[in-house]
């Protein structure tokens, strides 16, 4: 009777003397297997991968996010010449309201389905539509002339524009393995808030190119930052990295590639695609996943306690976006509308200094992101309280910088974490539909802010010292839940999850070996 070759790691249909050959190849040893490369050359080759693909990611989301945040500052743009857009509109705060939460809608009808498909092609080229797509429905903001054509571009930008979030945490996950993708989840979703602070910024100068050729601030705003997404859209084609393949495996090409850009290869050198192929084996061979698979995901119950933490924070981060400039003008009515431009680019500089600062942490200590997560949400929350019950206006402004400061730990760690769970537990079509869902369904919570809240509130839209004090309360309360939330999960996950997910250190890749060893589990301990 022959001897039978033992299996590699779940997913990876190949013998395990196959892999050894690929070992030898590099002059190692077949008996060590990972550790033929050394801890700072797999970190130096995670970070000639950061350089290929974060700064495209970075763009990608600076040009989206200011199309998705452009309409709430342009509510304010040249009002005093009757020039701003509910005004050139004639909306009232309901239409605005409504707009916004259609968006929003859309945002979580498509956003499953968009990371479905983009899972079963291929993954630069779906972001590169949504890319293009945002940027043409971005320009079109240009020519907006009534209430059901603002209903409908938005619409239309929610539909585009689904998948894109989800998408990129997806797709890092390609090249990444879990414990290390949350900070440059932090490192790219900085995007939006420079996004924010500069799109207050440069609005200012937008302002002063009101009438010329006979465009309005805000429409020159659209016009201009829809073309150059156009041109990012196009570049992502050639820049952006496909799915990595095995060591000596050709792609079968699909017939749409004839009509793209060549692409560089994602690694130049043979060697590092080796390394990064013992590094990460299991998503190089991960089965394609079948109905029966994203059933098992959809009915997983920690998608629930990951989508409230998600609402809550996404909720308040919408709106503060949307309405910052509307709850600062509260706090002094005399500002003009270029000085509410600048006023607001502040708080996102300090949602960005947050991130930089905390998500590092959350990858060095993975096993404690529900408190980091947590202290977000109370930082945000201290932040609310300065602004709806102080009475100095800068004071209350005030207020609205720690806000600022507490959206930096939450939403990336969300997503990081809703990796980690479902990568774990279900592999590619896990991290695929997990974070679609995640992304889609909290995004109620964004509905939430843009239509019930602020200008949707009628009887909270007074003018005074105390206007926008139920919004804002309502925002504290959601911002609680998400709290309740994580540490829900936490302590489920303690004394449910882990025991239910224990792997035979053989059928592992290197990195989740490393994982492992780390002891990054339940709540910070081995098991």
């Amino acid at each position: 009777m022959g001897t039978e070759t033992p299996p590699g790691p779940k997913g990876f249909d190949e013998p395990v003397n196959v892999r050894d050959s690929l070992f030898k190849e590099l002059g190692g040893d077949a008996e060590v297997g990972a550790d033929i490369a050394s801890d700072a050359e797999v970190d130096r080759i995670y970070t000639k991968l950061d350089r290929r693909i974060i700064p495209a990611l970075w763009i990608l989301y600076f040009l989206c996010a200011a199309i998705r945040s452009n309409v709430g500052i342009a509510l304010t743009m040249n009002s005093a010449t009757g020039d701003s857009l509910g005004q050139k509109l004639h909306l009232s705060g309901h239409q605005i309201s409504t707009g916004l939460a259609l968006f929003y809608v859309c945002y979580v009808v498509f956003d499953f389905p968009s990371n479905l498909i983009m899972s079963k092609l291929s993954p630069h080229v779906w972001l590169s539509r949504i890319v293009l797509c945002v940027g043409i429905v971005g320009a079109c903001h240009a020519a907006l002339s009534a209430a059901w054509n603002f209903y409908l571009i938005r619409v239309l930008l929610g539909i585009v524009i689904a998948g894109m979030w989800p998408g990129m945490s997806y797709y890092l996950t390609l090249f990444y393995p879990p414990s290390r993708t949350g900070k440059r989840i932090g490192y790219y979703f900085t995007a939006a808030q420079v996004s924010a602070a500069v799109v207050g910024l440069v609005s200012a100068g937008f302002q002063k190119m009101n009438g010329y050729g006979g465009l309005s601030g805000f429409e020159w705003m659209f016009l201009i930052y829809g073309l150059i997404t156009v041109i990012d859209a196009v570049l992502l084609l050639w820049w952006l990295p496909d799915r990595p393949l095995p060591p000596g495996e050709t792609r079968h090409r699909r017939w749409y590639y004839k009509y793209l850009p060549r692409q560089v290869p994602a690694f130049t050198s043979e060697r590092d695609q080796k390394v990064h192929y013992e590094e990460m084996t299991r998503v190089y061979h991960a089965p394609p996943w079948t109905a029966k698979d994203l059933a098992k995901v959809m009915m997983d119950w920690r998608i629930w306690p990951l989508t409230l933490m998600y609402f809550g924070v996404v909720g308040v981060g919408i709106g503060v976006q949307n309405y910052g400039t509307l709850i600062i003008r509260s706090t002094n009515p005399k500002l003009t509308s270029v000085q509410l431009s600048l006023l607001f680019a502040p708080i996102w500089v300090m949602d960005l200094i947050a991130i930089l600062i905390a998500m590092p942490l959350s990858d060095r200590f993975n096993s404690k992101r529900a408190y980091i997560f947590a202290f977000g949400c109370m930082v945000q929350i201290a932040g609310l309280c300065m602004t709806t019950f102080a009475t100095a206006p800068w004071t209350r402004y005030g207020g609205l910088l720690v806000v600022g400061a507490g959206l930096g730990p939450t939403t990336p760690n969300v997503m990081v974490w809703t990796n980690e769970i479902f990568s774990r537990r279900h592999g590619e079509v896990g991290v695929a539909a997990a974070t679609a869902l995640v992304s889609g369904l909290g995004n109620l919570g964004s509905v939430t802010t843009t239509y019930a809240l602020y200008t949707g509130w009628a009887s909270d839209n007074v003018p005074g010292p105390r206007q926008y004090r139920k919004s804002n309360t309502v925002m504290m309360g959601i911002l609680g839940m998400s709290i309740l939330s994580s540490f829900t999960l936490k302590a489920l996950l303690y004394f449910f999850d882990d025991k239910t997910v224990q792997e035979n250190p053989e059928n592992m890749d290197r990195a989740a070996k490393r994982e492992l060893e780390r002891g990054e589990r339940g709540w910070g301990r081995s098991k």
